[in-house]
């Protein structure tokens, strides 16, 4: 892994800059949550698909994603009450499956994912709000997908993209308050 002092590589450098770019009064919550999706495919290798999952409430649900495997496989884990997505935003742990063939945690909602062509995934939790917990889903359609280094890329992106989307949160529920007040 590389350690605190590596530099980030170009591409990633680029995606955080970008994140931190976004003008908050411009972005609604969906527009900011695609930027996020978009960009972690953009950053992570062999052409995966993102997605971003919103837990509030006891109810989850995917308003973004970069293509239909990623919406179909976070569906799929809410239809079954768990997977690797919902266990990142739960309890905020990097959660990775390294082959969905041979995965044993979620025995059921892996063989979907496998038979729907996707073999590994990484989900990475989202640090957004304190009513509302996300994960950054990667799925990739060769097992062992993720390198060190892409782990690496990943668990830096998440807490900026945590924060852009928290800031939009946090200025979507202020303008509300205002508007009723």
């Amino acid at each position: 892994m590389p350690d605190s002092g590596s530099p980030l590589p170009a591409q990633a450098v680029a995606a955080l800059a970008r994140l931190g770019a976004l003008n908050l009064r411009d972005q609604s919550m969906q527009s900011a949550l695609q930027t996020v999706s978009d960009l972690a495919k953009s950053v992570m290798p062999g052409n995966p698909e993102a997605s971003v999952c919103l837990l509030a409430n006891d109810r989850a649900l995917t308003p973004v994603s970069t293509g239909d495997l990623a919406l179909d496989l976070d569906e799929t884990q809410f239809d079954k009450g768990d997977g690797p997505c919902l266990h990142a935003a739960r309890t905020g742990e990097l959660t990775e499956i390294t082959d969905t063939r041979t995965e044993r945690r979620w025995a059921s909602y892996a063989r979907v994912a496998a038979e729907r062509g996707n073999l590994s995934s990484l989900s990475v939790p989202l640090p957004i709000a304190d009513d509302v917990a996300g994960a950054l889903n990667i799925y990739a359609r060769e097992a062992d997908a993720f390198t060190e280094e892409s782990r690496w890329v990943a668990t830096r992106f998440a807490p900026y993209a945590g924060a852009a989307v928290g800031n939009v949160h946090a200025y979507q529920n202020a303008r509300e308050m205002a508007a009723n007040l």
